[in-house]
């Protein structure tokens, strides 16, 4: 019967990854400890769980201790999954008999490898107790031809590290190393140690042999013949438990220097990341493409951008990322997506939100969709970024080159622009131009001084305003000139009735 694997993790994308990363072997899945302790009274042949320690409802360490609490779950194996900062953490599951552990973000490939090693290690225990029992020990096809370095040793109670007897070695045991079976006599197995690592493998190796352990599991490093470090996974586990005094125990050991290297670089990766995404203006994140737009991973930055935490978006467990954007922005957001996704392009779009002190905030979002094998979006990854700053000058600016900025009027500038638009907007619509000139101003300004024309400018702009609606427009081009932009007029008699309805009003 083939290994059953249960994995336990309140992330559905990764449960999904590993059990498609695991697919040799039958895998059950579950969400949280309490589904996890149904699966496992459901199913008493599972052999090995990988089980996330944060989890809501019931978490890893609580499902560690039911495990320690009854008899009929002493086959199963546990990893424990953690993060790179939870070193207590894996110190406290360890305690409570996980056997491993691997570090999120996970490495696949890293774990794949550890979970065939423990694998291997339950179909070597199942053999080797079945073999013990009739007397025979199929060397040749459970032993000598095994994939990974497999040694049997023995020791004496109490225990004195002096003691530990290599009994035999496996031709990859020997390849891995890089020592043969005579020299590893002469030094002794532990011996080639890496000094750093020995007294932590002795102690685990003490706790097996007194008992308190039936197994355990680290990375470890050995020294290699021409002096080069190599890492590798190392499984020590009893044997049998007889009365006599003398035990015997297997270890196995996986070369997993590369890996190691991968790890290494994928560790500084996520630091550097953490780094970048610490001091980013704004905010990452990964959401589902609804009109929610359903956080599932958000950074930190979410507090400094938007007022709220990233633990209250996320999931949109207190507030919704579409509360957050300005209400006239909404919609012109998703069709924004949906226009991008249909092309499969890069989306880059400036919009406001609305922050949790009310303040409003100019934001710049750059994204892309994650599609998945069948084409369809899985999900949406990107930055938004505060442009507020930047926004605002631009706006300044803008409005400084398109406006009069003693009249506050609109300017040439932008009448120059507005009609060349309307050019290409509005082609079968009447439009109009009705310029005035304030031509005596001059003198007026020779007469009463510079201030005064300057007051009166302004007064005769804010009488020429009183005509402004959505199709008349007043533009002031020049000092003394005005322009009235007529859109979607019936024909010249209005625009006089309109200018003669002025010229008639009082002021």
């Amino acid at each position: 019967m083939g290994t059953k694997i249960l994995i336990v993790d309140d992330s559905s994308s990764d449960r999904l990854i590993i059990s498609n990363m695991l697919r040799e072997y039958e895998t059950l899945t579950a969400n949280d400890g309490l589904e996890a302790m149904a699966a496992l009274r459901d199913n008493e042949d599972i052999d090995l769980i990988i089980l996330d320690l944060n989890m809501p409802k019931m978490d890893g360490f609580s499902v560690l201790e039911e495990l320690n609490s009854k008899d009929s779950f002493n086959h199963i194996r546990t990893i424990i999954l953690t993060n790179y900062d939870e070193i207590e953490n894996e110190i406290k599951g360890l305690r409570l008999g996980a056997i491993d552990y691997i570090r999120k973000p996970i490495h696949m490939e890293s774990l794949k490898v550890r979970i065939d090693i423990h694998v291997k290690l339950l179909e070597m225990q199942k053999i080797v107790e079945q073999e013990l029992s009739d007397q025979s020990f199929t060397y040749d096809t459970v032993f000598n031809q095994a994939p990974i370095g497999i040694a049997i040793l023995k020791n004496k109670e109490p225990f004195n590290p002096e003691d530990n007897d290599l009994v035999t070695i496996n031709p990859k045991f020997q390849e891995i190393i890089g020592f043969t079976k005579k020299e590893i006599l002469e030094e002794g197995l532990f011996k080639l140690n890496h000094p750093d690592d020995i007294d932590e493998v002795m102690l685990n190796y003490k706790r097996v042999i007194d008992h308190e352990v039936v197994s355990f599991s680290m990375d470890n490093r050995f020294i290699r013949p021409d002096g080069s470090i190599l890492w590798v996974h190392l499984v020590l586990a009893t044997l049998n438990h007889s009365e006599d005094t003398e035990h015997r125990y297997i270890l196995l050991v996986q070369n997993i220097t590369h890996r190691k290297e991968i790890e290494k670089n994928l560790y500084e990766s996520e630091r550097s990341k953490s780094v970048l995404l610490s001091h980013l203006p704004g905010m990452a994140y990964r959401c589902k493409f609804n009109k929610d737009w359903t956080m599932e991973f958000v950074s930190q930055g979410c507090f400094e951008l938007t007022g709220y935490s990233a633990e209250s978006m996320l999931r949109s467990k207190d507030i919704a990322f579409n509360e957050v954007i300005a209400g006239e922005y909404t919609d012109k957001l998703w069709e924004e997506w949906t226009r991008v996704l249909g092309k499969r392009e890069q989306f880059n779009y400036e919009y406001e939100i609305i922050t949790a002190d009310g303040e409003r905030k100019w934001v710049l979002e750059l994204g892309q969709g994650i599609f998945d094998s069948h084409g369809e979006v899985e999900a949406l990854e990107g930055i938004i970024l505060d442009i507020t700053q930047r926004k605002n000058m631009e706006l300044r600016l803008r409005y400084n080159t398109e406006h009069d900025l003693l009249t506050g009027l609109f300017n040439g500038n932008y009448l120059k622009r507005l009609l060349k638009e309307d050019k290409e907007r509005l082609s079968d619509n009447r439009r109009a131009l009705i310029g005035i000139n304030l031509s005596d101003m001059d003198s007026l300004t020779t007469a009463f001084g510079f201030q005064y024309t300057l007051d009166l400018r302004k007064k005769i702009a804010e009488a020429l305003e009183t005509l402004e609606s959505k199709e008349i427009i007043l533009v002031n081009t020049f000092e003394i000139q005005f322009v009235f932009y007529f859109r979607n007029y019936m024909d010249e008699h209005e625009l006089e009735e309109v200018m003669i309805d002025f010229m008639n009003r009082e002021y």
